[in-house]
Parts: structure tokens; sequence; C-alpha cells
């Protein structure tokens, strides 16, 4: 039923891959000689074979992530370009092109919804490829794909490289002191007869000192080591921009972020920077207020002016103060496993999933849990959990589809998705929220009823929207009802009390404007600079400093070159599209709402979500699906009113 994920032979992938893409060749040619070319005859056997490379593709590249090594690097290195190759020369086959041009004009109106959409979107994919240019633009662009490929594969490495290699090491306890018990067992370790403790730029060692280091020195030490990692990037952004400029120019836009809206719910350029900057005008003065408490508090601790290093530290230190809020305390209550069978249960209330475990299934560490997922005491789909911190391990967390759901004549395709993370065993409630954040884009792959793999689940899902499923479960992750079944202290099984549950949805909304004015910097700035005609490592500099300027109430040291680490818009898919965030938080927010206005397990209105937004996948664009579960037009000021902001 399911395909067990078993990387056989993994070191010669790359000539496996040839084989199989050799194979798709053949049988496009076949699919071409076909004389009359219909949707049943032409089209379902292109989205299967389509289907079978990408399942063959996606557990050579998620293995680079999540067991990274010398070989899973040069089996990337080597498939990449190969894979690359393909998908432009099929982006630009003007007889594919055609052909589903001829199908959806005759046979539109005997069509359903999903194989229109289908068509639509690859009619429109053929033409963002270079189908209808001449070909030497087409080889020009296959050129352009190919440099673009490796170059965010060399970014990506970069970044993982310089976080595996730095360590801080500390034996004065009082540097130490204010840290958390549990973090400290992970970083303890014997030398010499002397117990010393290792900090890295991997994601929980970073935050837990970042955020209890009582020495300011060392504080910054590891700051500056993570906001200066892969200098060697500057010179690749500079690369990047431009060939990404060049390849849309011949292409007929003026810049990428114009390409970019192509597939975007949002339609013009002016129509996301007024979003962005209506978001800051009503967050930029909160942020400020919020930044003075910050100051004032440091000031009673010496610290005269607050850099960017003190920032976490006395956030939480201001937190705990105001809200009472020990993340320590919290953390027992959060053990990994009862967190995941209490989610399981939340999910089960709401969704009428249930999970369970499959002890017998493969996977890429012994850590991995994998579950099958039943809707309805069917069989519907399988998920892969892989929670813990490893330093072979990206940082981040991250969901990543495998499999689609699809029906084929006889042949029925079930789901398969990935969640990643990079946790501690005993999580913090915000790791409790990212888990719900990356469960919400797995669901809303894992629980797609489209037949058309094209536009099943998250494929086919505008890049703006895409993050709404997400970050609307996580809102859930506050409620009180939804806590209390899971949050139990591991060793006493209390679970927690009502106090706790209100301290901490009092604190949520914490910081949130200077957390929106974060997100804007990083919006702004991926969006200004693929408007285009900055591509000097310098001039980037001094745009991304004129947006802080504007939008960040603390400017960070100069040494800080935070562009060389953002791998979203330079080595993942959000170039001039990290502003869907917000743009797809404001749905999550509108949608939650609903919710809160009548009852957190309202099965009715959770049925019709599930109906609506998850299992339509793409294959209605989500304006109109949005609009078909509400009855309403999203507003911008229900996030903002959601965050405390107004």
């Amino acid at each position: 039923m399911f395909e067990e994920f078993e990387l056989i032979d993994f070191e010669n992938s790359a000539d496996k891959l040839q084989i199989l893409i050799n194979n798709n060749k053949q049988k496009l040619d076949s699919l071409l000689a076909i004389k009359n070319k219909t949707y049943q005859t032409f089209v379902i056997p292109y989205e299967l074979m389509s289907e079978k490379l990408d399942n063959f593709c996606t557990p050579i590249f998620h293995i680079d992530s999540v067991k990274n090594s010398k070989i899973t690097q040069k089996v990337y290195t080597d498939c990449l370009p190969i894979i690359s190759l393909y998908e432009t020369e099929i982006s630009q086959n003007e007889e594919l092109y055609t052909t589903f041009k001829l199908i959806l004009d005759n046979e539109k109106p005997s069509l359903n919804i999903e194989q229109i959409k289908v068509l639509e979107n690859e009619i429109r994919s053929f033409k963002l490829g270079g189908c209808g240019l001449e070909d030497n633009q087409k080889e020009k662009l296959k050129e352009l794909n190919l440099k673009l490929s490796k170059l965010s594969q060399e970014f990506s490495q970069n970044i993982l490289d310089d976080t595996a290699s730095w360590q801080m090491i500390l034996d004065n306890y009082e540097d130490i002191k204010d840290i958390p018990k549990s973090d400290l067992e992970l970083a303890k370790f014997e030398e010499d007869g002397k117990t010393k403790y290792k900090f890295t730029l991997q994601m929980p060692s970073y935050i837990s000192y970042i955020t209890y280091g009582t020495n300011r020195a060392k504080r910054e030490e590891i700051y500056k080591a993570y906001t200066t990692r892969s200098p060697q990037n500057g010179k690749l952004i500079e690369q990047i921009l431009k060939l990404k400029n060049e390849k849309v120019n011949i292409l007929g836009f003026d810049n990428y972020a114009s390409y970019s809206l192509e597939t975007k719910m949002a339609n013009q350029t002016n129509e996301v920077l007024d979003f962005l900057e209506e978001l800051a005008r009503n967050g930029k003065d909160k942020a400020k207020e919020e930044l003075l408490q910050i100051e004032q508090l440091a000031k009673k601790d010496g610290v005269e002016e607050l850099k960017s290093y003190d920032l976490a530290y006395y956030s939480e230190k201001l937190k705990k103060l105001n809200y009472d809020i020990d993340q320590e305390y919290y953390r027992p209550y959060f053990e990994q496993n009862s967190v995941l069978n209490g989610f399981f249960d939340f999910l089960n209330k709401l969704f009428d999933i249930e999970f369970k475990l499959n002890k017998n299934a493969l996977s890429w560490d012994k850590s991995v849990k994998v579950y099958d997922i039943y809707d309805n005491n069917q069989l519907k789909s399988r998920i892969y959990i892989d929670l813990d911190a490893r330093d072979d391990k990206k940082s981040g967390a991250w969901m990543n589809n495998w499999h689609s759901h699809y029906v084929a004549g006889d042949t029925k395709s079930l789901a398969t998705a990935f969640i990643v993370c990079n946790f501690p065993q005993l999580l913090r409630h915000g790791d409790v929220v990212t888990l719900f954040h990356e469960m919400g884009h797995a669901l809303h792959h894992l629980l797609s009823e489209v037949k058309e793999p094209f536009v099943s689940g998250i494929a086919g899902v505008t890049w703006d929207t895409v993050e709404f499923p997400s970050q609307f479960l996580e809102y859930f992750a506050f409620q009180k009802d939804v806590l209390k079944l899971f949050a139990r202290h591991y060793k006493t099984k209390e679970v927690l009390d009502d106090d706790a549950i209100k301290r901490l949805n009092k604190a949520k909304n914490f910081q949130s404007s200077l957390a929106l004015m974060r997100q804007l910097e990083f919006a702004i700035f991926d969006f200004k600079l693929y408007l285009g005609g900055i591509y000097d490592e310098d001039k980037i500099q001094i745009l991304l400093d004129d947006i802080r300027k504007q939008t960040s109430p603390l400017i960070p040291p100069s040494y800080n070159k935070f562009q060389n680490q953002f791998s979203h818009i330079f080595s993942g898919g959000y170039s001039a599209g990290y502003y869907s965030y917000k743009w797809a938080e404001v749905l999550s927010a509108d949608a939650f709402y609903l919710f809160l206005d009548s009852d957190i397990f309202n099965k009715n209105l959770a049925s019709k979500y599930k109906q609506i937004i998850l299992a339509k996948g793409g294959s209605v664009d989500m304006d109109k699906l949005y609009f078909e579960f509400t009855q309403r037009k999203p507003d911008i000021k229900s996030l903002l009113k959601i965050d405390g902001i107004i």
C-alpha cells in the first residue's frame, strides 16, 4: 500500500535517476505519438510518470537534510543537474505545451474542476518555463536554471557547514547559571576531569544560550558567530540575483517579483508592498513601546545601551517578570511523547482522524516515528515524524511531501509526508506551536480527496496561501481544552493547571509588535530586492540598512549579515514570496475567529474546514475556497487583533 523509505544502492542514485528519466522521455515520445490525445489517454499517463519521478527524487534530496554526510552531499550534487536539466527540457517542450492547450480547448465542457485546473496550471507553467521562445533563448534558460540549482545547493551547504563547525566551550558556572537544567544536561561533557559545557549554532543550543546565558560577552560571541555564518554567500547572492533577473527578462518580465506573482494570490507588486506597509504602520509605534520596556529592565542590570544580543535575554526576564512565565517550569509538561500522543487526540476530536504507530515501517533514523493515519476508520495516509536535533541534520523545522493522494483508473495512491524538527526531549511551548504549524502543512497534504496528483494536497496551492492551514492550526496550541490533552508533567503526570495556562495565553502576544516588525523587515527586504536593479553585495546591505531604519526599533550591529543565511529566498522557494507568511496569516487569523466565536471543538465547522480547505488541496484557488468556507473576504484587522496589536 505504501512505498517504504529504503534507499537501496544509494551511492548510485544518479545513475538510476538517469535511467528513470530516459524511460520518462521514451514514455513521453510514445504519448506524443498518439493521434487522438485526450485527457484520459495523455494527461493522466503524463501525471503518473511525473509522480513516479518525484517519488524517486524526494527521499534522495530529503536524506541530505536529515542525515547529511559527504556521501549524501555527493549524491545530491550528482542528481541535481540531471533533474534540473530534465525539468527545464520538459518546461520548454513546445509539443507538450500545444497538446495541453489543445486538450483544454477540445474537452473543457466535459472536464471536471480538478482536470481543468491541472491543464490551466500546466499551460501557465509552460509559459513560465519558456515555451514560445526562440531556441537560443530556451538554451539560455536551461543554462541559467542549472547554474541557479548549483548555487542554491552551495548556499545551503555553506550554512550547514558553518553551523556544524562552530562551538563555544564554557567551564565557569557563572556563565551558565540561569540556563535551564535540561539544556545544561545536553551541553555538559567531561574533559580532563572537569565538567564543561558546549554550545553550538544548532538551533536548540543557540536559543538556549542567547536566551539564558548570563555572560553578556559570551552572548555576543555566539550571536556574532550565528549572524556572520557563511560570508562567502554574499558573492553567491550577487550571482543568484543576476541570474534570476536574467532568467525572468528572457521570459518577458521586468523583474523577478512580477514573475513570482504569476503563481500567487496577490496580483500586483504594489498590492504586496501596500499590504506590508499597512502592517508596518500599525505595528511600529507599539514595537517601540515594547522595546522601551526591555531597555528599562536592562538598565537596572547596568546595560546602558541595549544590543541585539541582549534582546532575547532581557525579553525572557521581562516576560517572566510580567507574566510569571518560566519556560523551565513549563517544559516538563511538554515531553515529546506526551505532546505527540495528546496532539493526536486533539486531531481526532477535531477532524475524526486517528494516528496509529507503525513500528515496522522503514525510515532514515531510529528516532523517527512513522504513523498510519485513518480517516473515519479508513486508511488514509502516512506520516514520518522526526523531532530530535542531530549534528548531521539541517536546522529549523519543515514539512516535506512525498507521495500524493490520487485516483487513476484502478490505481489509488495514498499520500505520505515528513515532519522534521530540531527539538530537545522536553519541549518549550514555542516548540509545541512549531509542531502544530508543521502538522497543519502535513494535514493539508495528507487529507486531500483530490483525484488528480498535480493539484492534490499542497500541489498547485498558491505560494502566498500555502501557510494558511499551518498558521491556522498554531492558534489551537494556546487553547486550554487542547493543552489539557497533553500538557502533563513527565514525572508526576500532573496536568498543567488553569493558572499556568492563563499565564501562557496572557504572554502569547508578548512583544507581538516587535515580532511583526522583524518579519516585515525580512518580507520587505525580500520583495524590494527582487524588484531588481541591486546586485552588488554592498548595495544589498545598503538596501537592508534602509529597510531596518523603517522597520526595526533596534538596529542590529553592522557585522550582522543575516542575508547570508536567508536560505528561504536564496535557496528555497520564497524568492519575492516571504510576504506570504503574513498574507496567509490574515486568512488563518480570520478563520480561527470562527472557532473562537463558537466552540474550539466545533465539529460542524471543523468538518467544513476539512472538506473545503484541506480536502480540495490545490484544485481550486484559495481565495475561492476561503470565501466558500467563511462567506466573507479575509480582514487584515483579524490578524492585528489576534496578535493584540490593535
